[in-house]
């Protein structure tokens, strides 16, 4: 990836696909990130020989790829204040900002440019996300190309056809690691009723969950076959399954889905004012 990178943004998301990229194989001189104040850039400069800025404009005029790294409530002012910049050789513009459509943010910016949307999860900052990614019709095959390769430095990417598919996205993996803690955090409590010392019951249960994915992950077989696999008949395992199917656990996560969808929804209206 020889192309000039630009992060407006050096918060912990953006820290992580540098760190990512740089370990893939880009040269961190093609590289710089900005903020407000020298103070928050200095560790990321030492730690990873990147380039630096406190002048959003100037780190954008280079770039190849802007990605937009900012919360979304001050996402406004500055695709305002880089619009000049922005309008004058179009680079890819990325947004990891969740709840802002592109369109907007494209207006934002002066209109006419090619974005990518994406919306990654949190275990990215240990290199193990997964990324939705929408591209509006701007976007060239070659950006295209660009976007997924940036944002694999952090973990597996996919595409979606229609930008309002990123809440189901949202619901499916963006919001979705705090499910997966939740659960930890039930089983070790019940570990430590049934008896267990808490750092016994919340290292097997950790261990559990991360074999668990990795079996899903490398198997040929869907969630369902390898639940069955674990299963005997009237044995431990199938009374627990049985358990949590008659509790409906089914439609308590379909529920919970559906309502993370539906506020990432009302999110996405509040803050573009639409």
């Amino acid at each position: 990836m020889a192309n000039k990178i630009t992060f407006i943004g050096a918060g912990n998301m953006a820290s992580a696909i540098i760190g990512g990229l740089i370990d893939s194989g880009v040269t961190p001189s093609d590289i710089t990130a900005t903020a407000p104040r020298e103070s928050e850039l200095e560790s990321l400069r030492s730690r990873l020989g990147i380039t630096t800025q406190t002048d959003n404009n100037a780190a954008a005029s280079q770039a190849d790829v802007v990605v937009l790294a900012v919360k979304p409530q001050i996402m406004r002012e500055v695709c305002e204040d880089l619009s000049d910049t922005i309008g004058k050789h179009k680079p890819l513009v990325m947004s990891i900002a969740a709840g802002l459509d592109a369109a907007t943010i494209d207006q934002w910016l002066g209109g006419d440019n090619a974005m990518v949307r994406c919306m990654p999860n949190t275990p990215s900052l240990v290199g193990r996300g997964a990324s939705g990614l929408y591209a509006n019709a701007r976007v060239s095959d070659d950006q295209r190309a660009l976007a997924t390769q940036l944002m694999e430095a952090v973990g597996i990417v996919e595409w979606v056809d229609e930008e309002p598919l990123l809440d189901a996205v949202t619901a499916v993996s963006g919001s979705a690691p705090a499910y997966f803690f939740l659960m930890l955090e039930a089983m070790e409590d019940a570990g430590v009723t049934l008896g267990l010392p808490a750092d016994t019951a919340r290292r097997l249960a950790i261990q559990t969950a991360l074999g668990a994915a990795t079996m899903a992950q490398q198997s040929d077989k869907d969630p369902a076959t390898l639940k069955q696999n674990v299963m005997s008949p009237g044995g431990t395992t199938e009374r627990a399954i049985q358990h949590m199917e008659d509790a409906k656990l089914r439609t308590t996560i379909a529920d919970a889905m559906q309502a993370c969808a539906k506020r990432a929804q009302a999110m996405s209206r509040e803050l573009s004012g639409h």
